[in-house]
């Protein structure tokens, strides 16, 4: 004698969607969150190394960038998009630290805002940013390198970071554009749209 229909079986974990996944993470549900790591973690690590090009670092960075979405959760406006949303936690960790690394003095003028931008001085802005032994210079190229961090602050996030990792990380368009989940023409776009901004902002400190 039957005793009526079984209730549906839970859908392996294949099935169900990121978008419940976060749900059940936000819900306190620790193993959905883990669901969601293991399910995207081998994309974080390939990012991570691209940028990076050791697997130690990309690993331990990869593992950073999971305690930040897990603390972060609860910013993400569109759970659906959890796998970029992850990526680009990813991408934005790695190219820090990538940075850090570098031993330049000072962010690199002439380069992020694009060809012709003489800052008026002898041997243009490229030569003034340089390391000098001069303490006046020095003074100045400090004054310069926090003008333009200050400003690079006041990008957009997308123009900022595409400016950023074509001048300083000098990537290709095409990392760029999967870093920052959009098209090789966005990311032109945003480079653009970047170094014209900049030097609205820059404008007077440039003429001096």
């Amino acid at each position: 004698m039957e005793s009526g229909p079984r209730p549906n079986p839970m859908p392996p974990a294949a099935e169900i969607s990121d978008a419940q996944l976060v749900s059940q993470a936000l819900a306190g549900q620790k193993l959905a969150f883990d669901q969601l790591i293991q399910r995207h973690q081998r994309q974080a690590v390939a990012v991570s190394y691209r940028l990076l090009g050791n697997m130690n670092d990309a690993l331990e960075l990869t593992q950073d960038a999971y305690l930040k979405a897990f603390s972060s959760l609860a910013s993400l406006q569109k759970p659906e998009a959890f796998a970029g949303w992850l990526m680009r936690i990813v991408s934005n960790l790695s190219l820090n630290y990538r940075r850090s690394r570098k031993s330049k003095s000072a962010l690199p003028l002439d380069d992020i805002l694009g060809p012709g931008n003489s800052s008026g001085r002898e041997g243009g802005s490229s030569e003034w940013m340089a390391r000098d032994d001069d303490p006046v210079k020095g003074l100045q190229s400090r004054e310069m390198g926090e003008r333009l961090k200050k400003a690079l602050g006041e990008l957009p996030e997308k123009q900022r970071q595409a400016l950023l990792m074509f001048t300083m990380d000098e990537l290709p368009q095409k990392e760029i554009a999967a870093a920052l989940d959009c098209s090789v023409e966005a990311v032109k776009w945003h480079v653009f749209q970047g170094r014209k901004r900049l030097k609205e902002i820059l404008k007077e400190h440039l003429q001096d």
